[in-house]
């Protein structure tokens, strides 16, 4: 005697998205339940009405559809600063701070800070920092910041400095990254941003977007207290380096 699709459907409610995935191949009745919205349901975030309601085509579909495209594609929100997706094992919350949801140090002078396009970027436009004009020892201070109520509770996160860099000849860039929580300091290192050298434990990897990122820290979110992540980057040249240096933003995400 099969199980009435109902208490299908409530028991892979108690599971997880991949999960439910995987007990859609069993059989019919399964894959039937599968896209019951009080499954998917279970799985969204409560606030996420108020995030798709930045995008109108999502806010009358289904519960499953509307995880999938939260999941697949980053949507872009608050008037174009951020962007928010879901984890798709685990349906967690992501985001990215814009370049122009950052401060940067100077990046309201032309000479210091130029605001492109780049194809392979998700927002409209991101900072060309000038880096290669400046003499050792100088320094672009970049700075955002995160409520921990906005991130999924109980969930350990990781904050990545998103960027492009193309150089052009000489030596590399450096940085200094750093976290705190609730005023506490998580982490702080110093880093180099080019992923031709082979001498440090540490540098950049490629995204799946083309653009590279580096891990900036990591924090534990209980959800139980309301508070700020801080993430700070301190970016110079070393040496002479030559070439363009684009801050696409700073991501936050499950470290899964």
């Amino acid at each position: 005697m099969e199980l009435p699709k109902e208490c299908i459907a409530d028991i892979l409610g108690r599971t997880t998205p991949l999960d439910v995935a995987r007990n859609s191949i069993v059989s019919k009745i399964f894959c039937s339940a599968a896209d019951s919205d009080s499954i998917w349901n279970n799985f969204l975030p409560s606030d996420f009405h108020s995030i798709i309601s930045q995008s109108p085509f999502l806010a009358n579909a289904p519960k499953k559809t509307i995880y999938l495209a939260l999941s697949d594609h980053p949507i872009i929100i608050d008037q174009g600063k951020k962007s928010f997706q879901l984890d798709r094992k685990t349906g967690k919350k992501c985001y990215m701070l814009a370049a122009r949801a950052l401060q940067i140090s100077m990046g309201d002078d032309e000479r210091y800070c130029g605001w492109v396009t780049l194809p392979e970027s998700r927002f409209e436009e991101v900072a060309k920092l000038e880096v290669a004009k400046h003499e050792v020892g100088f320094w672009y201070d970049i700075y955002g910041m995160i409520n921990t109520v906005d991130l999924s509770p109980n969930t350990q996160y990781a904050a990545f400095l998103v960027f492009k860099m193309i150089t052009d000849n000489g030596g590399p860039i450096r940085a200094l990254l750093s976290i705190d929580i609730f005023g506490v300091p998580i982490r702080k290192n110093a880093v180099c941003l080019d992923m031709k050298l082979k001498l440090i434990s540490e540098c950049p990897n490629v995204r799946s977007d083309g653009l590279l990122e580096i891990e900036m820290g990591e924090f534990f979110n209980s959800g139980l207290e309301d508070g700020e992540v801080e993430m700070r980057a301190m970016i110079s040249k070393f040496l002479f380096w030559e070439g363009s240096f684009y801050l696409e933003g700073i991501e936050v995400r499950p470290k899964l």
